[in-house]
């Protein structure tokens, strides 16, 4: 697909959106084309870490509006029906694992966001583990505005991150947010300068490489499992993945490495 290039270099994997002359709005086939790519990916035990990225000036403005309005006022949208098929539920769900990769995945997701981030642009932010942004970042979900909802998981990420009754009234409102409002409600995982953005991704890129990989897998899983839950529950969540860890061969290199005095070189098995 030529609007989403993948490139990889060593354990590390970009997934850019390339649209830039419609600010990388998205659509339905996208989506799809995500969710294939993505399953693949995270079958891959060699990867360490994705980085997800816009071409030019804007990481993504949103969903491309054109797949909405061609039949705009007549009957055939009103079950969402030549959106997303026969069974919308299912349809839905295809559509929305396009994003739901990104958090399931084994290994570190970076959302590498400059410009605007609206609707399913910001979504897709909020799908990834974290968030480098540039200064000049604008983000919202806007969804209300064409008489719809965040449907892709903002309704899940954001009320993890700001609590449920923020999430709403940001619903509500259709605030636009930018990047000190991002970084102050944690949103943000950190702020650059647009002409450093690439050297903070870098930065985390280096520490997803340098760390073990089943426990940053063991521990997303656990905070994932954990979330909303019992203390017991989140507990139990966190000991099925240690116990992954503590019959690991990095777990002995860890301890090789201490008595050795150098870095430990982890493998992911």
């Amino acid at each position: 697909m030529d609007e989403i290039s993948i490139e990889r270099d060593g354990p590390v994997v970009r997934v850019t959106l390339n649209r830039p002359d419609k600010l990388n709005a998205q659509t339905p086939a996208m989506w799809l084309h995500l969710a294939e790519e993505g399953a693949r990916l995270c079958d891959d035990t060699t990867i360490r870490a994705v980085v997800v990225a816009g071409t030019g000036r804007s990481f993504s403005a949103g969903i491309d509006i054109t797949n909405f309005t061609a039949n705009a006022g007549g009957d055939d949208n009103r079950d969402g029906g030549s959106i997303v098929g026969a069974d919308p539920v299912a349809g839905v769900r295809a559509l929305q694992a396009g994003f739901e990769w990104l958090e399931q995945a084994p290994f570190l997701t970076i959302a590498r966001v400059q410009g605007h981030a609206f609707g399913a642009g910001m979504q897709l932010a909020l799908a990834c583990d974290v968030r480098v942004c540039a200064d000049d970042v604008q983000m919202g979900l806007l969804e209300l505005n064409w008489g719809l909802m965040p449907d892709l998981g903002g309704t899940v990420w954001l009320p993890r991150l700001i609590g449920p009754t923020a999430a709403l009234e940001h619903m509500l409102r259709g605030d636009k947010w930018r990047a000190d409002d991002l970084l102050r409600l944690g949103i943000a995982n950190q702020v650059v300068a647009r002409d450093d953005l690439d050297s903070a991704i870098d930065e985390y890129l280096q520490l997803a490489c340098s760390r073990p990989p089943l426990a940053i897998r063991g521990a997303k899983r656990a905070i994932r499992e954990g979330w909303g839950r019992s203390t017991e529950e989140g507990m139990e969540a966190a000991a099925r993945a240690q116990l992954d860890c503590l019959r690991s061969r990095d777990f002995g290199e860890a301890a090789a490495a201490f008595m050795e005095g150098r870095t430990p070189n982890f493998s992911g098995s």
